[in-house]
């Protein structure tokens, strides 16, 4: 993953945008579709489905730039925050179509759902957190290694790998709790 944009990239991107740069468009692509488009798969599952989500993505970028607000975060978190809401509304739409011809039960869907949106969430929630935390947790995680050796690559005390990767634990845990998407755009979709 790409370390953290510094908050006067994401400001400069903004207004880049905001003047229709197409170039601006193009780096901000470069930069984060294969974050957009690894969220929207683990979501719905679905490559046709991800590719999708990742083009009404970027196009809500460039029609909307001015929806983004840096006193919420970074521009990569409110990516995967569009992302998340698109996948998961786009999982909602696509569940309810089969189950309206029969297939599976209302509980099935909303239970396949839920699951989804812990995982978008929790994608999200690696996405937004700060890279020290989320460069620890990637260490321990996909490189399978202990504190010990976080530290080590990392440069740090053993106390605070310790520290960061207990804090990146506590973040993710909320993944699973039951909240509503954030659906401004859909009306009050769950």
């Amino acid at each position: 993953m790409p370390k953290d944009a510094p908050p006067r990239w994401d400001r400069r991107m903004q207004q880049r945008l905001a003047r229709g740069e197409a170039a601006a468009l193009g780096e901000l692509y470069d930069r984060f579709a294969s974050l957009v488009h690894s969220l929207a798969h683990r979501v719905l599952d679905d490559e046709d489905a991800a590719d999708q989500i990742t083009r009404d993505v970027f196009g809500h970028v460039w029609e909307n730039p001015h929806t983004y607000d840096p006193k919420e975060g970074s521009m990569r978190a409110w990516i995967a925050r569009l992302t998340n809401r698109r996948a998961v509304h786009r999982l909602r739409q696509a569940e309810a179509a089969a189950l309206a011809d029969g297939e599976g039960t209302a509980e099935e869907l909303e239970l396949k759902v839920h699951r989804a949106a812990a995982v978008a969430r929790a994608d999200y929630i690696v996405t937004a957190m700060p890279a020290p935390l989320r460069e620890a947790l990637e260490l321990a995680y996909f490189e399978r290694h202990d504190y010990r050796q976080t530290a080590s690559r990392l440069g740090v005390t053993e106390d605070e790998a310790r520290r960061r990767l207990r804090l990146g634990l506590q973040l993710l845990s909320t993944a699973n709790t039951v909240r509503s998407v954030d659906s401004q755009e859909y009306g009050g979709a769950r």
